[in-house]
Order: structure tokens, then C-alpha cells, then sequence
């Protein structure tokens, strides 16, 4: 999910100029409830004199790559840059990635990299924070909502303890499976190879800069579409393209039915999958989106 480019690949637009002003960022590792620590990112809002603009005010978004992704990488900046006109960015490396530590576990305990994430955007002061995924990171921020809600599903996998600061008031999920263990199409299984096979992690170690473990789920996580219908009254966006070549269709629509009233779906023509296909466009669209329904 996002070890390669699928779909069109969408160039940055976003230029400072003379009426937009963007103060220093700071980077940090945060440590995850589960003691590992995570390369992350804040990058103040750009603060745009546009009258027809609303103000970013006390928004922050939290984005969650997809896999293979990292904080560094560019088309992770670029999603950082297109939303920075709307709020604060706080972008991280999920466990596994760049420079973060410990191994990524494909969206399982990457819930708890979130949480440090958005408990961070709050410690900074940020009392509105809607969380932004890709791919991967698409599943993780469904997961992580529903179990940092307020209907006590997390309770048996964070605790209750464990929700507090890292709840989200706002959810977009890009190009994200509905469930696993998908092989579909030819690229789920090139990425399932990766995942399983030890020649396919040592691949990914020094290929993608990703280090996956070695131990399977157990117990299987519940699943985005199992998480979905947990999220309510939180605001819940999903987005996909009608040329993804990871996930077709049927898995947005699940998502979205699963959903039912309280989720919105974009069904996005002509894009691809996950950041590297999410025009500059889109990304505003989600800004404009999540500063109306956050908080």
C-alpha cells in the first residue's frame, strides 16, 4: 500500500508568495504507549491573508502515511504543504519507517503511533485535530477512531485509560482497504510478497527503507470495515479513486455502507492510489472539509 505509484502522479502547485507567511517547523520522536519511539513533524499553519479563506485557527491535522511512506519522503511533505493553508501539520514515520524504531506490523499496532501523534498535535495546543490516512495509513486512522472513540470498543486492546488526548474530531481515509488479507490485484500480491516471505522483508528493509516483522497477527486486528460502523458521531470522509490498482471499488463502497448516514464517500475520477495520485485539488478539498467538521 503505497510501495509503489499507481494511477496519475500529482505535482505540488502550492508556491509561497508575498501574502503568506509560515513559521519554523519542529521535529521530535514521540514515544508510543507500547515504548516505541516515532520521527515526527510539526509544521505550524501557513497563515494565508485571504478574506474568502476561513482562518486555520486552532485546527491541526495528523497525517498517516501509507506503507513504505515516511516523513521525509516527498510526496508526504507535499500533503503536508496542501494542507497547511487549512492548520497546523503533524506528520510522523509509523513504526517500522525512516527513521523511526521497532517494525511495522501492516496497520495493527500502528494504532498507537496515531494516538502519540494526535496526543502531540493536543500537547501543543491544538483543541480541534482531524486525522488524515493513506493507504495503510487510510485503515489505521478508521482503526484508530473507533478505538479512541467514545462507544468503548477500545477498551479491550488500548483500555479506557489509554484513550485520553487521542481521540480524533475528524476522520479522512484515502485509497484504504475495507479488509484484509486482499490479493486481488497483481500489486496486492507483489506487497503480500513482501510482507510474508523473508526474502521479501529483506526487500523492503533495503529497498523501501521499511522494517516489517516477522511475526503474523495474533489476534487479527479488527478490521476498517469491522471499525467503521464504531466511528459515529465522529465526522468520517472516505475517499477513493476509480483507477486505484491496489483496491477496486467494492472496498470504499463497503467502507461507506458500513458507515451508513453519518460518513460521506468521493469517489475520485481519474486518480490512482493513495498520496502519490491525491492532486493538490483533493488534498484543499479534504482541508476545507475537515476545518467545517472538526470540533
Amino acid at each position: 500500500m503505497g510501495a509503489g505509484t499507481a494511477g496519475h502522479v500529482a505535482r505540488s502547485t502550492v508556491r509561497p508568495n508575498s501574502e503568506t507567511t509560515r513559521r519554523t517547523p519542529m521535529r521530535t520522536f514521540l514515544h508510543t504507549d507500547d515504548g516505541v519511539t516515532i520521527d515526527s513533524v510539526y509544521d505550524p499553519a501557513v497563515v494565508v491573508y485571504d478574506a474568502s479563506r476561513p482562518s486555520a485557527g486552532d485546527l491541526a491535522f495528523v497525517v498517516a502515511h501509507g506503507f513504505t511512506g515516511d516523513v521525509d519522503k516527498p510526496h508526504v511533505r507535499r500533503v503536508a504543504e496542501a494542507l497547511a493553508p487549512h492548520g497546523a501539520v503533524v506528520t510522523f514515520s509509523f513504526r517500522g519507517h525512516g527513521a523511526s524504531g521497532g517494525r511495522s506490523t501492516v496497520g495493527d499496532r500502528e494504532v498507537l503511533d496515531l494516538a502519540a501523534a494526535v496526543r502531540w498535535a493536543r500537547e501543543l495546543g491544538h483543541t480541534r485535530v482531524a486525522t488524515v490516512g493513506f493507504s495503510m495509513g487510510g485503515s489505521v486512522v478508521l482503526r484508530h477512531a473507533a478505538l479512541y472513540g467514545r462507544t468503548g470498543v477500545g477498551d479491550a486492546e488500548i483500555g479506557s485509560s489509554g484513550r485520553g488526548g487521542a481521540g480524533t474530531d475528524a476522520v479522512v481515509s484515502v485509497s484504504a482497504p475495507a479488509r484484509w488479507y486482499y490479493r486481488g490485484t497483481p500489486r496486492m500480491r507483489r506487497l503480500h510478497w513482501l510482507v510474508t516471505r523473508p526474502e521479501g522483508r529483506l526487500v523492503s528493509r533495503y529497498g523501501f527503507r521499511t522494517r516489517i516483522h516477522h511475526r503474523g497477527w495474533d489476534p487479527v486486528p479488527m478490521s476498517p470495515v469491522q471499525a467503521v460502523p464504531h466511528i459515529a458521531p465522529t465526522p468520517l470522509l472516505i475517499v477513493h479513486g476509480d483507477i486505484d490498482g491496489y483496491f477496486p471499488l467494492d472496498h470504499p463502497r463497503m467502507l461507506a455502507d458500513a458507515a451508513g448516514d453519518h460518513g460521506e464517500l468521493w469517489l475520485e475520477p481519474g486518480m490512482g492510489h493513495a498520496e502519490h495520485a491525491a492532486a493538490d485539488d483533493l488534498l484543499a478539498r479534504i482541508g476545507d472539509w475537515a476545518a467545517g467538521r472538526a470540533g
